[in-house]
This record gives C-alpha cells, structure tokens and sequence, in this order.
C-alpha cells in the first residue's frame, strides 16, 4: 500500500531512508473553530506547547513529497494539566488532552490538493484521517468512530484521560489497514489539537520529537 505509493513517487523526490524529523516551526497554522475561543501553542522548532483555557483550535502543517511514502511515526508527549474522562464518540463532549492527526488521499488527490487548506482536505470525500489521542474514559488501542469526519476519520486512543509523559511509535500503515481496509494512501499533512471548550477545564501539556518513516 504506502511502499507501493512511495515507489511511485521516487521520481519526484526521495523519500527519507531513516526517521526524517518534523519540525515544529512556522508552517503549522491555526485553523480557529469559534471567533472568541482559541488555544496557544507555542512553536519552538523540536516542539509545541499548548494552552487550552475552555478552547478548541487546530494546528496544522502539509508535508512534503518526500514525506507521503511515509508508514511509522513516533513522538513523545506531555500532559501537566488535562480534561476529565469523555466519550470521543460523542459530538460537542469529546474533549481531549491532546490530539495528533495524520491526513491521508490517494496519490491523484494528493497531486490535486497541494496547498490546500486543511478545512479542504478535512472535508474531502477522499481524505482519510488517523487521529492518536490522549484521552477519553477508553481503553489503550481502542479505535473509534470520529463525530466529525464520520467514514473518513477513525480515533485511536493512545492515553487515557490523565496526566504524565510518554513516548509513542505506531504503525501507520497497519493502523491504516485495521480503520480503512487499505488502499493506497500518501501522508500529506499533520494536524494537532487541545480540546478543553465541552468541559471548561484546562489543558497544559506539549509535543516533541515528531518522526515519520
């Protein structure tokens, strides 16, 4: 699936052979949700803090041609103050600590959509989207519907509801598989989250180290 995109794609760019970095730097762009409610998030090259104060926003940055063959990602990430325990399945009471997106679309697609706002690709009927979750009253590895992207989107559940620090390595590829089927898939954009507005409760927490291979 991923490698046969990837070999495909080895005559516009190559793709990374190790774990290539992605920086947290001035590429991501916030999408606000609400005029008067925002989080801050703090861009600082190796990482991003975020603040969340009774707020929802999303963070989100395109990848590369070099980067859409990519089937692994790892990350380390840190919660000092969280929401409670929510449904994820639940529509205006999902909130969550924090929330990693990796945004998919077949090869054609892709091609199609560079430079599209992450509102266009997020309501793209050929967009697929993984979301890793810190959060939620679930259980570890529990994969859930998304309230919002419907079919397109799936949540995997990383992290309860709680506080600490923990470093993650998933499979994209296979998580791919288990909440679409497969299919050719090119990772073209990552998107990032703090969810407190259902709850009005805060959120402190950070992400670093971002890899994809």
């Amino acid at each position: 699936m991923f490698r046969t995109l990837a070999a495909a794609a080895l005559s516009l760019a190559a793709l990374p052979a190790l774990a290539a970095p992605v920086s947290f730097d001035g590429s991501w762009k916030t999408q606000k949700f609400s005029l008067f409610s925002s989080n801050k998030y703090g861009f600082n090259g190796g990482s991003v803090s975020v603040v969340s104060d009774g707020s929802v926003s999303l963070a989100y940055r395109p990848l590369p041609e070099s980067y859409w063959g990519a089937s692994n990602a790892a990350w380390s990430w840190s919660v000092q103050e969280g929401v409670p325990a929510t449904d994820l399945r639940k529509k205006g009471g999902d909130d969550r600590n924090l929330a990693l997106y990796f945004v998919f679309l077949p090869s054609a697609e892709a091609q199609a959509l560079k430079g599209a706002s992450v509102r266009q690709l997020l309501t793209n009927d050929a967009a697929r989207v993984l979301v890793y979750v810190w959060g939620g009253a679930h259980d570890r590895g529990a994969v859930l519907n998304s309230p919002y992207l419907g079919n397109r989107g799936k949540t995997i559940v990383l992290r309860g509801s709680g506080t600490g620090s923990a470093q993650e390595n998933v499979n994209l590829e296979r998580d791919y598989a288990r909440a679409f089927g497969g299919g050719e898939a090119a990772l073209v954009g990552l998107a990032l989250s703090g969810d407190s507005d259902d709850t009005d409760s805060r959120i402190r927490a950070s992400i670093s180290g971002l890899t994809v291979n």
